[in-house]
């Protein structure tokens, strides 16, 4: 329990703000006069939150101290963005407002605070995401001032460190909200440093078995690792010496975050990683030359140690989207051991560890580096023209932008030779609007290398491309689902919402007369409860499928029903009949079997799960995305009528906690009668006479449990495998999976 000390508080904030102004100083990010504002801003946060505790108990001041000393040390941002982190909770959090601070300390500050305040809980939270909407309210004001974003980044690093204070529900809503939207964004920005740490503390807080086991085994093999280093980087030195570089060779293990992922996605085991160590060599060089001395000391390297060719990566003659330069190689050491060795210039590790942010330094003269200014200004213009689309919801807003930031990119070139970069998996319909949304609009396919395709022909890196485009052409619905990129998604809607005008008074009468023949006013709620009624988005949409007869008087009529008589359209009608009317893809007999298996798997575990709250009119159902276990920490989102449990580990459920917090429903299991849960276990083993007979006595007898079903495919010499089991909770799966383990040529076995 924390004790109030305010004597020793009073020193330790002191103390903070003397460690901030001292690390400002070392890196020359302030003048005299600027020291003064930041006083006069820490003063001022000091005095407004004075009666504040975090949750922690410690005085709250002592967060926007630590949120600045996170954007000096991580990102080496000067007085503004100092002034910005130690206001920033000043506006939301107390009785100072706004305009007191424009005032003091001019618009861009009070611009910035605004955009890092959240917005008030002003929506119907049933069908609205809260935090979907300060998501994008974050985004609109990072694409007029990217401080923003810098700052809620270091905000958010900060809360994640002191995360042990809070609940665990509360733990887990901010760990998935981190990794939703702010390891995306801080992986697009190049900020590398802040992406792994907060990739290991969501780690922490959403798989704490995972984390500690790693973390474990990491500091168990520390004492070898540093003298297997210091041996494989000795002869490296010796010959940078001999050469005469200028250099800094460091060394490190990857994190435990990365090893995590490893293991997951290769389903092997923390010992079968075989690249966990690298080292680092950064050159001190003039630009000019960096290029070439870099591949020449990755000469050297592989003239010491055997590369492997696929694992070769050069990101200097091609730089990442962020602008990361480096060149990456794998090499094998005598000892047997895979080691990663990566090259770069002193110019590009500054970029490396501030990203983007070494770019809008330089702009405002606050860093001296040369770096590329096109980079950040490139990437800042696509955001806003994601932005342009304002008909978006917030959800579909923040997908959009999200699915942006982890996208791989190609390179292409036009006729002329110039360069144009986008998304891996575009499309010839995606470059030609890349180019010119005319081009797009009229483009019937191209010339890619001198051969002809269609439009839909799928792009790769390198590729020269001449657009043929005619007159006849015009965009159909289908091209939404050929493009790939969001310029080209909007400017197709936009071409249909024009056309869709060119109907909207026609269709508007039409529906206006079939109305009042039923004896109805064409009224906004009317409108709104037929758009729901017909699954349609827009009353645009819905003017225009009237116009063109897709949509008629029978169509109308039956949503109002025979029996209604209320000019309000009935839920219980909307819900029914008109779910699958105008989806030619409807497979209404396989929902229904869906939902039948809904049923029968709440009535197996509803007296398994304890709900927070009273939600005695929901169903309960095990999610099958990840199918929990008695065991596993689980948690509920109301869905319509139904309470879904998910693992608190799976994707989906960690999306649905970083957007629609407002329906989470805290759950646990209930201890008592053990009941039985299908799952799966995935293996992979060296193929052997006798394997399936030994797996079978392994479950059956040794464990005394029921299979549902085996598969097992071999393929020169490799058996891959599935077993479907019923166990009563993780302690049987999981010793279940170290008995399979242990057999003769198993390599591995994991949880599906």
């Amino acid at each position: 329990m924390y004790a109030i000390d305010k004597e020793q508080e009073e020193r330790d904030i002191q103390g903070k703000y003397s460690e901030l102004i001292s690390l400002c100083k070392k890196k020359n990010l302030i003048t005299t006069q600027e020291e003064s504002t930041i006083y006069r801003a820490f003063s001022i946060a000091k005095n407004a939150h004075a009666s504040m505790r975090r949750r922690s108990g410690e005085p709250f001041i002592f967060h926007p101290l630590s949120v600045a000393i996170i954007a000096v040390k991580e990102i080496g941002l000067g007085a503004t963005g100092i002034v910005c982190a130690l206001l920033h909770d000043v506006v939301e959090d107390t009785d100072t407002s706004l305009d007191d601070l424009r005032v003091i300390f001019g618009d861009r500050v009070a611009r910035i605070i605004d955009g890092l305040t959240k917005i008030d809980n002003i929506f119907d939270t049933q069908t609205n995401s809260i935090q979907a909407e300060n998501f994008k309210k974050i985004l609109l004001a990072m694409a007029d001032d990217v401080y923003v974003i810098f700052l809620k980044l270091c905000d958010r690093l900060h809360n994640m460190r002191t995360l042990d204070s809070m609940s665990e529900s509360k733990k887990l809503i901010i760990s998935s909200e981190t990794q939703y939207l702010y390891i995306p964004i801080a992986h697009r920005l190049g900020l590398y440093s802040i992406k792994t740490e907060l990739e290991e503390l969501v780690l922490k807080y959403t798989n704490p078995q995972a984390y500690n086991r790693i973390k474990e085994l990491i500091e168990s093999t520390q004492g070898d690792r540093e003298n297997f280093i210091d041996d494989f980087s000795r002869s490296i030195r010796e010959l940078l010496d001999k050469r005469g570089y200028n250099y800094v060779l460091n060394g490190r293990v990857k994190s435990i975050y990365s090893i995590w992922r490893k293991m997951e996605k290769k389903r092997i085991d923390f010992e079968e990683i075989y690249d966990i160590f690298a080292i680092r060599i950064i050159i001190d060089v003039p630009q000019e030359v960096e290029k070439e001395e870099c591949f020449k000391i990755y000469s050297l390297i592989t003239s010491l140690y055997h590369p492997n060719p696929e694992r070769f990566r050069d990101w200097i003659t091609v730089p990442k989207a962020n602008g990361y330069e480096s060149i990456h190689t794998t090499v094998m050491t005598p000892s047997g051991r895979w080691v990663e060795v990566q090259i770069r210039s002193k110019r590009m590790d500054i970029i490396a560890e501030r990203g983007m942010a070494a770019h809008f330094l330089y702009k405002e003269g606050l860093s001296k580096d040369d770096v590329q200014s096109n980079v950040a200004d490139n990437w800042l213009s696509q955001i806003r023209e994601i932005l342009e689309n304002t008909e978006n919801n917030a959800l579909d807003f923040v997908d959009y932008f999200k699915q942006s930031l982890y996208t791989k990119e190609i390179y292409l070139f036009t006729p002329k030779g110039k360069m144009v970069t986008l998304p891996a998996g575009s499309t010839v319909l995606d470059f030609a609007f890349a180019i010119h949304t005319q081009l797009g609009l009229t483009c019937m396919g191209a010339k890619v290398n001198a051969q002809v395709v269609s439009n839909k022909h799928v792009l790769k890196s390198g590729e020269q491309v001449q657009i043929i485009s005619s007159r006849r052409v015009s965009p159909e619905e289908h091209w939404l689902d050929i493009v790939k990129t969001q310029r080209a998604k909007d400017e197709i809607k936009k071409y249909f919402r024009i056309q869709k005008r060119k109907f909207e008074i026609e269709g508007k009468n039409k529906l206006g007369k079939i109305l009042s023949d039923l004896n109805y006013d064409l009224s906004a709620s009317i409108l709104g409860d037929l758009r729901v009624a017909l699954g349609i988005r827009t009353d645009l949409d819905l003017f225009y499928m009237v116009a063109k007869d897709q949509i008629g008087e029978k169509e109308i009529r039956r949503c109002f029903g025979k029996e209604v008589k209320s000019k309000k359209l009935p839920w219980l009608m909307l819900a029914s009949p008109f779910k699958y009317l105008f989806n030619p893809h409807s497979q209404q007999g396989k929902e229904s079997n869906m939902e039948t298996d809904m049923t029968e798997k709440f009535q197996k575990n509803i007296g398994n799960i304890l709900l927070d709250g009273k939600y005695e009119n929901y169903d309960i159902v095990i999610a099958d995305c990840c199918k929990p276990i008695q065991g596993d920490d689980v948690v509920g989102f109301i869905e319509g009528d139904k309470i879904v449990v998910h693992r608190t580990t799976c994707q989906k459920a960690m999306d649905l906690l970083a957007t629609h917090e407002n329906h989470v429903v805290k759950a646990k299991w209930r201890k008592g009668e053990p009941v039985s849960f299908l799952t799966g276990i995935q293996m992979v083993a060296i193929d052997r006479k006798g394997l399936l007979q030994d797996l079978t006595r392994i479950i059956s007898q040794e464990m005394d449990l029921n299979i549902r079903g085996i598969t097992l495919e071999t393929s020169q010499g490799i058996g891959n495998g599935i077993i479907m089991v019923y166990v009563t909770d993780t302690e049987s799966l999981n010793g279940l999976i170290d008995k399979i383990r242990n057999l003769e040529g198993m390599e591995s076995v994991t949880r599906i």
